[in-house]
């Protein structure tokens, strides 16, 4: 059994693994998207021209104003979770679920990569379209079951509130304070974004992209 000066360092190094990794990914994806899709990048640049004006530095004050940023990371988590499985669960009881009986001490495994590309939940969910986030109200955070990247309930990752402040924070700042655009050969055959399926999804291929200061 951990003793107490043990438990804090343990909870603190999952706190920032969790966190760091996945807000690494997830940050990735978001510029991937972008950058295949310029109207999308336009309208998150012109957001956060309207909202931050002539101000350099992006604060957490300045976030809630940026609507379609949010958008676009919440399409990033459903089309790209940091982990498309939960961490598993185990069942209490005998449940019936949608006619399967998972039995009694069964382990689950949520698939939240399958939820965000199931088209009886989403319109054409192969497309990256943030502005579906605009016209409904829905969180990550665990409250609404078509979207949870970081899980639910008392399982929910530790990570999540880093994770959540230092994504729309970098990414914001990566699109306010550079132009972007991608390199001559990426342009012409597309950005692949092929995943590469693990603990962590990830780009198989690293993004490239050529940063022009502001």
């Amino acid at each position: 059994m951990p003793t107490k000066s043990l438990i804090i360092p343990i909870f603190l190094q999952d706190l920032f693994s969790a966190g760091s990794d996945t807000s690494a990914a997830t940050v990735e994806w978001a510029m991937a998207e972008l950058l295949q899709n310029p109207s999308s990048m336009a309208k998150s640049r012109d957001e956060l021209a309207q909202v931050m004006g002539a101000k350099q530095e992006i604060e957490d004050s300045d976030l809630g104003r940026l609507k379609y940023l949010q958008a676009v990371v919440k399409e990033t988590f459903r089309l790209h979770p940091p982990a498309p499985l939960l961490l598993p669960r185990q069942a209490e009881a005998a449940t019936e679920v949608r006619g399967y009986t998972v039995p009694r001490g069964a382990r689950v495994l949520v698939n939240v990569w399958a939820i965000g590309q199931d088209p009886e939940l989403w319109a054409e969910p192969e497309k990256f379209v943030p502005e579906r986030f605009l016209e409904k109200e829905m969180d990550f955070r665990g409250k609404d079951f078509e979207l949870l990247p970081f899980g639910s309930g008392r399982r929910i990752c530790p990570g999540m509130p880093l994770a959540d402040r230092m994504v729309h924070l970098m990414l914001a700042t990566l699109l306010h304070r550079f132009e972007w655009r991608l390199p001559a050969d990426v342009e012409k055959n597309g950005v692949d974004l092929s995943a590469n399926f693990g603990m962590i999804l990830g780009l198989a291929t690293p993004l490239q992209a050529i940063a022009k200061p502001i």
